[in-house]
């Protein structure tokens, strides 16, 4: 299923009425968690144990950390105007339970976290129809100058935007999942 350019449309004119207005009263109620991305499992993403293969699981949460940064102003349309982009510093993924070919997927996205140069997100995977939990994914992001590719302060707006995103979602539950190490548990 294609990403919904409409979604990016009003990302990019979210941010534009942000920027413009200069009110910083101007608060956008947002859901908490964030829904913005639903795709299916791709037959060529099954592996031989008839199931989807641990990497494409990266390239799906790719595509829903694609929705939450066109949703927050900092997707592909950002780089093309301001030269600046984020670069992806740390990412956790947990397998909860498998999902076969054709299964269709749908993203929840919390932001845990946020300052003038990082993000810390996590996404969750659903079977859509089924409804159960598939996969984790919890990434810490940094905005960087493209010039000089040297991290440096996301504008005020999108920063302003974040805030509103983070009260939203300062009354949902962590997510038992983030902040995670790996061991055997011994």
């Amino acid at each position: 299923m294609p990403r919904d350019s409409g979604l990016q449309l009003r990302a990019i004119w979210l941010l534009s009425r942000l920027m413009s207005s200069g009110d910083s009263n101007n608060v956008v109620t947002h859901a908490a968690p964030l829904a913005l991305h639903r795709e299916s499992v791709d037959p060529g993403w099954i592996d031989y144990n008839g199931h989807m293969n641990l990497a494409y699981y990266m390239l799906a949460f790719d595509h829903a950390t694609d929705a939450f940064f066109d949703y927050i102003g900092l997707g592909a349309a950002y780089l093309k105007a301001n030269n600046c982009s984020t670069f992806t510093l740390e990412a956790h993924i947990t397998y909860d339970r498998e999902l076969m070919s054709g299964d269709p997927m749908r993203f929840e996205t919390q932001l845990l976290d946020h300052d003038a140069k990082r993000l810390h997100y996590m996404h969750m995977m659903f079977h859509a129809e089924e409804g159960y939990l598939a996969s984790t994914n919890e990434l810490i992001s940094l905005h960087v100058d493209m010039t000089a590719r040297r991290s440096s302060p996301m504008p005020q707006p999108v920063v302003g935007l974040l805030d509103q995103v983070a009260a939203a979602h300062s009354a949902l539950a962590r997510p038992p999942q983030s902040g995670r190490v790996i061991s055997l548990g011994r």
